[in-house]
């Protein structure tokens, strides 16, 4: 997949949802407030850190702010607070943090439907206590024990073979089919898939991180690691305005990404309840996962005039070349543009032109992306670039079409290789006293 317009979620906001008083097992309240009574209506803006157990924690909108935004009025990032309960699962709908851990899990044979459960109410318990800054119950190593909750939130799919080995595969949704096989992937199956995928997203790393050791040593004897993966956005504070985020090839990335209080997000990001899916997914979404090397050496050695006929995009400002210089990365970007030469302004190969709406059927997904460097390869080139996640209502409809007629036709495709891929059904928020999953395995 490409990059421009696809990976920042700077503009997402929140979405209805009630905080439940207690969760599994006695743990300490996730807030003290109703998501829903906050926020006022759906859209309106995302409320994060209010409630009970963290001492000195604040609130503050996160409706249409930059990730570069402070988290608190204080700039105090650790006091940063995500409420885990809701309608739909923390780290969808909220910005980009400045880390995240990706990971995924393997079911141990002869696990099954019961041990699924019970691993799924621990994890539940646990990262309810951490997203409030709290120790986890077990098996914590005190590593952040004072750094506060720094904005931290975990995020669950299941990937396609979990509903097999769980006995369920009478719930496995019709749209998890297997992604098809897209002109130049490179995949490495090792560092893609899974049958429990999680996004720990926090604006520190030792705060992700170790929410990540945690859910390791609570699934150990009923899933193993299959992969993992760190990667960072841009440090909320580190602009001295709020501005969106740019990745490795120095593009300002995530300009067109849906926003929340638009006609048709919420049917462009979650399911709905009818069609073929499954009822318990309704309000949850599908994650497509794409870990893309960037070529960068190759991209470097292009002029910017090249690169940015390659994106379609000014790299100073983000401003379409379908309009003036200086015009801003929000002008509307117009396909029928002529340039300077009577030809297109943006070039028929151009990314943004390939990858836009109006050229794939109106396809769209909520993405939300992270930069990874993971030092050189044998050839002494970067193994860096972007660890691609996107969020969509049906991936048949959404990211398939879109990345097939990118691999055909883009002209950023020539600086990119696909090397890991994953899909994955995002269960809905967790409900009252419930557990993450609860709808799938109870439902």
């Amino acid at each position: 997949m490409g990059t421009t317009d696809t990976t920042d979620p700077t503009d997402a906001t929140g979405a209805a949802g009630a905080a439940t008083p207690t969760g599994p097992g006695g743990t300490a309240p996730a807030t003290g407030f109703s998501r829903r009574a906050l926020l006022g209506t759906a859209g309106a803006g995302l409320l994060v850190g209010a409630g009970a157990g963290v001492a000195g924690a604040v609130v503050h909108d996160r409706s249409g702010r930059s990730a570069a935004d402070d988290r608190a009025p204080d700039g105090a990032l650790g006091t940063g607070r995500v409420p885990f309960r809701a309608e739909h699962q923390a780290g969808i709908l909220e910005p980009a943090q400045a880390r995240v851990q990706l990971a995924a899990f393997d079911l141990v044979d002869g696990a099954g439907r019961d041990g699924l459960r019970a691993l799924l109410q621990r994890w539940t318990g646990a990262i309810e206590r951490l997203t409030t800054g709290q120790p986890a119950a077990e098996f914590d190593n005190q590593v952040a024990l004072d750094a506060g909750p720094c904005s931290l939130t975990v995020t669950l799919g299941f990937g396609a073979a979990l509903f097999d080995k769980a006995g369920l595969a009478d719930r496995r949704p019709a749209a998890l089919e297997p992604l098809p096989a897209f002109t130049g992937d490179a995949l490495d199956p090792a560092r893609g898939d899974g049958d429990l995928f999680v996004q720990i997203g926090a604006d520190d790393a030792l705060v992700a991180l170790h929410a990540l050791r945690t859910l390791q040593k609570l699934a150990a004897g009923t899933a193993t690691p299959r992969w993992q993966s760190a990667g960072f956005a841009r440090t909320p504070g580190a602009t001295a305005r709020p501005v969106t985020g740019r990745n490795l090839m120095g593009q300002i990335d995530g300009t067109n990404n849906p926003k929340p209080g638009e006609d048709g997000f919420a049917a462009k990001v979650f399911c709905a309840a009818g069609g073929d899916g499954p009822a318990w997914l309704t309000g949850g979404s599908y994650l497509v996962f794409r870990r893309i090397r960037m070529l960068l050496d190759h991209w470097e050695e292009l002029p910017v005039e090249r690169q940015e006929r390659v994106i379609g995009r000014r790299k100073s400002d983000g401003s379409p070349l379908s309009a003036p210089a200086g015009s801003g990365e929000g002008t509307a970007v117009d396909l029928s543009a002529q340039g300077p030469d009577g030809g297109v302004a943006v070039p028929a190969d151009a990314h943004i032109r390939v990858a836009a709406p109006a050229s794939n059927g109106g396809a769209a997904m909520l993405r939300r992306g992270f930069s990874y460097h993971d030092g050189t390869l044998p050839d002494g080139s970067p193994d860096a670039g972007l660890l691609f996640l996107a969020f969509q209502a049906d991936p048949r409809r959404g990211f398939t079409p879109v990345q097939r007629k990118l691999s055909r036709g883009d002209g950023l495709s020539r600086f990119l290789r696909h090397e890991a891929s994953g899909l994955y059904a995002v269960p809905p928020g967790v409900p009252a006293g419930g557990y993450l999953g609860q709808q799938l395995l109870e439902g």
